[in-house]
Order: C-alpha cells, then sequence, then structure tokens
C-alpha cells in the first residue's frame, strides 16, 4: 500500500470520504461510525486546508486507482509523542484490513519522520467497539479523558450531554 501526503486537491475529495464513514446513513454501512452519538458534519474543508498547510501535521492518503480509500491524520507534538487522528477507511471497504495496515504504516511514518517513541489518540468514551479494536492493536487507555467541544458545531451536533473522549496511548 501506497500512502501520499495530502495536498490541496484532495481536499473535496478527502472531506466526502471522512463524512462518509463518520456521519449519516452511508456511515451505517460500516462499522465505525459516529452516527448515533453525532450529527452534523465531521470536519470541514477549512480545517482540512489547515492541518495539510501546518508544518507540524500530515493527512496520509490510501488510494486504489486514483481514488481515496483511507486517510489518517498524524501530529508532531512533541517530547517523542505524536497524536493520530481522522483514522478513516470508505465504509464498503472496512473490515478488509485497510485501517489496520493504515495504522501500522502510521507508527513507522511517526517515528521515522519525528522520532516518535509514543503516539497517542482520543476516542469518545461511548464507542467501546471502536476502544477495544485500537486495544487489539496495542493502544492502551491511559486513564486520562478529554471534554467534547459540545458547543462547537465544527465537530458535529452531540445527540448525548455526556459524551467525552477517552485517551488512549501506544509506546512505538
Amino acid at each position: 500500500m501506497n500512502l501520499d501526503r495530502a495536498a490541496a486537491g484532495d481536499i473535496e475529495a478527502l472531506r466526502v470520504l471522512i463524512e462518509s464513514a463518520y456521519r449519516g446513513d452511508s456511515a451505517r454501512r460500516g462499522w465505525t461510525h459516529e452516527a448515533d452519538l453525532l450529527g452534523g458534519q465531521r470536519t470541514d474543508a477549512k480545517a482540512l486546508h489547515a492541518i495539510i498547510a501546518a508544518d507540524n501535521q500530515v493527512i496520509l492518503l490510501a488510494k486504489q486507482r486514483q481514488v481515496i480509500t483511507g486517510c489518517v491524520q498524524l501530529s508532531h507534538i512533541g517530547g517523542g509523542l505524536a497524536y493520530l487522528g481522522l483514522l478513516t477507511v470508505d465504509p464498503a471497504l472496512q473490515a478488509a484490513g485497510l485501517g489496520k495496515q493504515l495504522l501500522i504504516r502510521s507508527e513507522d511514518f511517526v517515528r521515522e519522520q519525528w522520532q516518535a517513541n509514543a503516539i497517542e489518540m482520543t476516542v469518545i468514551r461511548q464507542r467501546t467497539d471502536l476502544i477495544a479494536y485500537y486495544e487489539r492493536r496495542g493502544y492502551r487507555r491511559t486513564g486520562e479523558h478529554r471534554p467534547f467541544p459540545h458547543d462547537d458545531l465544527r465537530f458535529g451536533r452531540p445527540k448525548s450531554p455526556d459524551l467525552e473522549f477517552a485517551v488512549l496511548r501506544k509506546p512505538i
């Protein structure tokens, strides 16, 4: 699997992929959706552009025949730590191993490019199946929880007032 860095020309296709995997009825085709917890958007073009333009972040793309089938956002936090977010796989292709490959390649990338020795992510605490998936891949709950931005509609419209993030970390 080749991974390419996302560029400005990829933003619209990337946004469509992310929305299809996380929100609405199309997301329900896959098992990683947030449609029962959140409505509205998952991200927007402005946010994706900011990530791509940042010096300490990258979005890596998996493609099949020039079509984006998956992506992952990586951020260089510093002090040997990187952050992984927006892990996305086309709902029609979930359960085929692409997400697992994206995780492995992300860990390799942050180790090689940023000399990271640990990678961290946040997952909505209520998404127990997804947390279990990451735990099977070596990520562990740190015990830390972070607030969900309930009042910031850029991240969606919460369907529950008790959403919060669990922090997971893996030494790499």
